[in-house]
């Protein structure tokens, strides 16, 4: 005997404890629980960066986004569901959630998203974006595009103010005009969520927040400007002294590194810097070789 059903016989006992076991599976797996709430967090180490997250409501900066391949059914880092179909994404510091513009400075197609996750884990990257953002900006799901991230300070306060958790901000309580705010100089070793230089300062901005918060998912809206992809670079950091900017470019010179003196306001400062690079695979290698050289600062931006 081959061991095998005769016609007319009847298999559906040996069906019955797979399907037995397939109904308990999924009975004993536990539903997700939507949680949004304001998330800032604590200092993390990815790789070998260690991030500090800060609040920004005025962070403007650029970089590289690549597109998630994430596929799990899980909350984000603020307690939202993961949703690859709306305008979502990862970034690595900023205040959870955030309201942002991005745009593909590639195409000149732009749109906004909600930051309501912490990514990218990787150095190499700006922000981590969903399969739905990549499609409405014209970014093909296996690569990069070079984004200018522009966070959208009123919504970004009110989306904030509308989940448990969040700071009191304040806005209205600022006295109008000639307020300057100065970052501190981070530890060693860490990457900020300003984007802005040690030294630098700002004039915050002193409108009200609007009275109703943006919608957690927001609408797809797209706007198509002149494209401006920009020259590739790689930052190492930004001094207020010629003499350490110089330690620094020497640590890079092979690779082509150079110090920009800059002005921020009345401040002199020295910018190191690298670049421009003809495409992502060498802006990833210089930005390899600054990470093994003891830079932990750096990173790929379009200028």
């Amino acid at each position: 005997m081959d061991g095998r059903p005769k016609p007319g016989h009847d298999t559906s006992d040996r069906a019955w404890p797979l399907l037995a076991l397939v109904l308990l599976t999924y009975a004993c797996t536990p539903a997700l629980k939507p949680d949004p709430h304001y998330v800032l967090g604590k200092p993390y180490q990815a790789g070998p960066i260690w991030y500090y997250p800060a609040e920004s409501y005025d962070l403007d900066e650029t970089g590289l986004a690549a597109v998630t391949r994430d596929t799990t059914s899980r909350l984000t880092t603020d307690g939202e569901l993961f949703d690859q179909t709306a305008l979502a994404a990862a970034h690595p510091s900023i205040q959870l959630p955030a309201i942002a513009r991005l745009a593909n400075l590639e195409n000149g197609l732009e749109t906004t998203v909600r930051i309501n996750d912490r990514g990218t884990g990787d150095p190499h990257r700006l922000v981590e974006i969903t399969r739905r953002t990549a499609v409405l900006l014209g970014i093909p799901a296996d690569s990069v595009a070079r984004v200018r991230l522009t966070v959208l300070t009123l919504e970004s306060h009110a989306a904030a103010e509308a989940l448990p958790g969040a700071p009191s901000l304040g806005l209205t309580a600022a006295p109008r005009g000639g307020v300057e705010v100065a970052d501190l100089p981070p530890p060693p070793g860490i990457r900020q969520g300003g984007g802005r230089a040690v030294g630098e300062t700002a004039t915050p901005r002193l409108e009200a927040t609007p009275s109703a918060p943006p919608p957690m998912r927001l609408p797809e809206t797209v706007t198509r400007t002149e494209p401006r992809p920009g020259r590739l670079m790689v930052r190492l950091d930004t001094f207020d002294h010629r003499q350490y900017a110089a330690v620094e470019q020497a640590k890079m010179a092979a690779a082509g590194a150079v110090i920009v003196p800059i002005r921020q306001g009345r401040t002199r400062q020295y910018r190191v810097e690298i670049g421009p690079v003809p495409d992502v695979a060498h802006a990833d290698a210089i930005l390899d070789q600054a990470l093994l050289s003891g830079i932990p600062d750096a990173r790929i931006i379009v200028d």
